[in-house]
C-alpha cells in the first residue's frame, strides 16, 4: 500500500489490501461494505463492472472513491446520444507543423475509466467501449495501442429510465465480469450519512491506498487461490443448468464460468484463504451471472424475477466439498 510495503506482496496481504480499500471507500459510500468488496473482487480479475440502479443510490460516488482509492490515472465519461466512438478511442489528427497526422489519445487510456449512463450512449459508441474492454486496445491507422494495466471500466446506468436510452444487448453485457446494485441505505446508516454531511467533504478528500503497480502485484497473486475439480464440476453444473431451465431463453456462457473461477478466487483471497469453497460460489453467482441470463416470455408475464429464478436453482444444485482428500 502507499507508504507501506513496496514489493513482494505475500498471498496473506491480500485480505490487508482489500479490508484497508473498503474501509477507505466507506468513507464516501456507506453502509455498503458487501457490495464494496464484490465491486473490488471484480477489480482484482481484471474485469469490468457494470453498476445498475436507480438514481441517487451511490452509483457514481462509488465508481470515484474506488478511482481515487488508487494512485494511478482516472477519468470519467458522461455518455450522451451525440457522443462518439472516436470520444472514448482517441482520434488521427493532422499536425500542420509537422504535416503529419499524429494520434490524440481517448479517455481509455486510464487505469479506471468511469462511464456514467452508459445506456444513453448511441450503440455504435457503446460497441467501441465494449471493444477496447475486451481487447485491452486500440486500433487506429492500422496501429494497435494496448491501454495501462490495470485497466478497470466502472459503467452505471438507470434501469428505469428507458427514455432516450439504448438498452444494452445482451452479448454486450456479457461483456461485464459482475453486475452490482446498491440499493437504498437503511434508515440508521442514512441518519448517519445527514449527520456526517458537509457539502465541501466528497470522494475527491480519499486518500489513495495502494498504486497501480502494488495493484497488480494483488492481481497476480489471485491467480494462485486454489481451486479442487468438485469446484469446477459446481461452477459447471450451475451454467448448465441456466442454458436447459424451462423459464430461461439465455443461459450462462463459457465467459460466464470463467469469471465465476476468477471472482470466486478473488472473494476467496479476501477473505485470507487460499482456496475456494461453495460458499464463495454462492456468494458471487449473483453478480457474475444474473446478467447474463434472460427470461423466456411466458416467464415474464408470470412475473418471475432472474434473481429468484437463480437462487432457486442454486439451491437445488448438491453443493460439493470445497477440497478434497
Amino acid at each position: 500500500m502507499v507508504g507501506g510495503q513496496p514489493s513482494g506482496l505475500p498471498s496473506g496481504k491480500v485480505a490487508d489490501f482489500a479490508d484497508a480499500m473498503v474501509d477507505n471507500i466507506d468513507r464516501v459510500v456507506r453502509g455498503k461494505r458487501d457490495e464494496i468488496r464484490l465491486a473490488l473482487c471484480c477489480l482484482l480479475t481484471e474485469g469490468h463492472l457494470l453498476l445498475d440502479d436507480v438514481p441517487g443510490t451511490g452509483k457514481t460516488s462509488l465508481a470515484k472513491a474506488i478511482a481515487n482509492s488508487i494512485a494511478g490515472s482516472w477519468k470519467r465519461v458522461q455518455f450522451t446520444p451525440d457522443l462518439l466512438p472516436t470520444d472514448i478511442t482517441g482520434v488521427m489528427v493532422f499536425d500542420q507543423g509537422s504535416a503529419s497526422f499524429s494520434f490524440r489519445e481517448g479517455p481509455v487510456f486510464t487505469n479506471v475509466l468511469i462511464g456514467d449512463e452508459i445506456n444513453r450512449g448511441s450503440p455504435k459508441t457503446q460497441s467501441a467501449l465494449l471493444e477496447v474492454m475486451e481487447e485491452r486496445q486500440v486500433s487506429a491507422d492500422g496501429v494497435s495501442r494496448p491501454v495501462p494495466r490495470p485497466f478497470f471500466v466502472i459503467a452505471t446506468q438507470n434501469p428505469r429510465d428507458f427514455q432516450g436510452t439504448f438498452p444494452l444487448p445482451d452479448v454486450q453485457l456479457d461483456r461485464f465480469a459482475m453486475r452490482l446494485s446498491l440499493g437504498y441505505a437503511d434508515p440508521d446508516t442514512e441518519v448517519s450519512i445527514l449527520e456526517r454531511f458537509h457539502r465541501h467533504l466528497d470522494d475527491h478528500d480519499l486518500e489513495p491506498v495502494t498504486d497501480a503497480t502494488e495493484l497488480e502485484q494483488v492481481i497476480d497473486e489471485i491467480d494462485r487461490i486454489e481451486v479442487v475439480r468438485s469446484i469446477h464440476d459446481y461452477i459447471v453444473e450451475i451454467a448448465t443448468t441456466t442454458r436447459s431451465h424451462p423459464d430461461l431463453r439465455l443461459g450462462v456462457s463459457t465467459r460466464g464460468t470463467l469469471t465465476m473461477l476468477r471472482v470466486a478466487r478473488a472473494f476467496a483471497a479476501t477473505d485470507a484463504r487460499t482456496y475456494v469453497t461453495p460458499d464463495d460460489i454462492k456468494a458471487i453467482v449473483a453478480p457474475v451471472c444474473s446478467h447474463r441470463m434472460a427470461l423466456t416470455p411466458d416467464a415474464e408475464l408470470r412475473g418471475l424475477r432472474i434473481d429468484a429464478v437463480l437462487a432457486e436453482l442454486v439451491e437445488s444444485i448438491p453443493v460439493p466439498r470445497s477440497r478434497e482428500g
